[in-house]
């Protein structure tokens, strides 16, 4: 029993300096980038030298070979430095072991990547990134995001520094489709993007699009980066406004973007009720029965490879709906805050419904979502 103790104690040592080595790393990178611009000249070539490995493995995910060598020498060995600086100083407020054992695995790795001439499992060409890619652990998908948005990604192995930073997601400069700008979300959402550096366009039920037509819309999503459905009803048309259109639209999304570099992204708004039903409300059947529809065919995008999806639950918000317990300012600085660190599912509540729904959601089976002929299956 003592031993197995002394070997847990051993392995969570070892995790911790893993971890924080490589948050200091994650911190360092982040500095490269922004010494770009430094007025200090050796800040400066210390960002160009980190460079060197973003035109190695270029934004379109193409491994230039003019750069393998410089980028051995000029980011893979300081990296490992870096890393290896980070780790030994464990050695004054650790037992020498779990060090030396996290020292033993970073070496192994850098002669990898060297014997490998630069690439790695996150560092190789890829002609389309994935849309599923966790939150926490840093996978190719993830990393690859990096090499496209440099500005934002930058977390190496564990995703502790985008999380705490909010450097998951990229808004400076990418274009989104808002539908429902009219409305308290819609439109409080335009304004914070918009002073994000997002380029906003918008589009309107029953003007650009409605159920059944969408060419209108057509430019608009090949121009878009992000998708972001916040139009809905509450009480009439419920099928056609928070199922139909929904689905209908991010499948059309799909079907534009399915030979870009990177997926469609599309930020869809749920709703509690997914949650707790209409409660034996008959004003809130419909409501109910479509957004739980929906919510089925959201985790159907949620493991979708050619979507990455971001599920928006929030509490009830003022809006022309009625009142609610937050204003949808608020609703979508607390989505944002989440949504900028990476989750892709968007807990927005002070019921705390929103957290227990996401279990509910991951238990969603897609191959029984309801298709738009058969709205009833939604509130079985």
């Amino acid at each position: 029993m003592e031993l197995v103790w002394q070997i847990g104690v051993f392995i969570v040592q070892a995790a911790v300096v893993f971890l924080a080595s490589t948050l200091l790393f994650d911190g360092l990178h982040y500095l490269l980038h922004r010494w770009q611009h430094s007025p200090n000249r050796l800040l400066r070539t210390f960002s160009r030298w980190h460079w060197v490995h973003h035109k190695f493995l270029t934004p379109e995910m193409k491994i230039d070979p003019a750069y393998r060598m410089q980028n051995i020498w000029l980011h893979v060995l300081p990296e490992y430095g870096t890393s290896m600086l980070g780790t030994l100083l464990f050695f004054f407020v650790m037992p020498w072991e779990p060090v030396a054992a996290v020292a033993v695995i970073r070496t192994i790795m850098v002669i990898w990547v060297v014997w490998e001439e630069g690439m790695d499992f996150n560092h190789m060409q890829m002609d389309r990134v994935s849309g599923r890619f966790g939150l926490w652990w840093v996978g190719k998908s993830y990393h690859a995001m990096h090499h496209i948005f440099p500005n934002a990604f930058y977390s190496s192995f564990i995703n502790i520094f985008d999380v705490i930073f909010a450097k998951g997601c990229q808004i400076e400069g990418r274009r989104f489709v808002i539908t429902g700008a009219s409305g308290a979300f819609g439109s409080a959402m335009k304004s914070r993007l918009e002073r994000l550096g997002g380029i906003v366009e918008t589009a309107k039920s029953g003007v650009d699009f409605s159920a059944g037509d969408y060419e209108r819309m057509r430019e608009k999503l090949e121009r878009a980066d992000v998708l972001i459905l916040s139009h809905g009803a509450k009480s009439d048309d419920c099928w056609n406004a928070n199922y139909t259109t929904f689905v209908d639209l991010i499948e059309m999304f799909r079907t534009i973007g399915k030979d870009r570099l990177t997926p469609p992204e599309v930020w869809g708004l749920g709703s509690e009720v997914e949650l707790h039903g209409d409660m034996g409300m008959a004003e809130l059947r419909d409501y109910s029965t479509s957004k739980r529809a929906f919510a089925v065919k959201a985790r159907q995008y949620d493991i979708d490879p050619d979507i990455l999806y971001r599920h928006i639950v929030p509490s009830a918000f003022t809006s022309a709906m009625g009142k609610g317990l937050m204003s949808a300012e608020t609703a979508v600085s607390i989505a944002l805050f989440f949504i900028r660190r990476g989750f892709t599912y968007v807990p927005v509540t002070l019921t705390t419904l929103a957290y227990w729904n996401y279990i509910r959601f991951r238990l969603l089976k897609p191959e029984n979502a309801a298709g738009p002929d058969q709205p009833q299956a939604a509130g079985s």
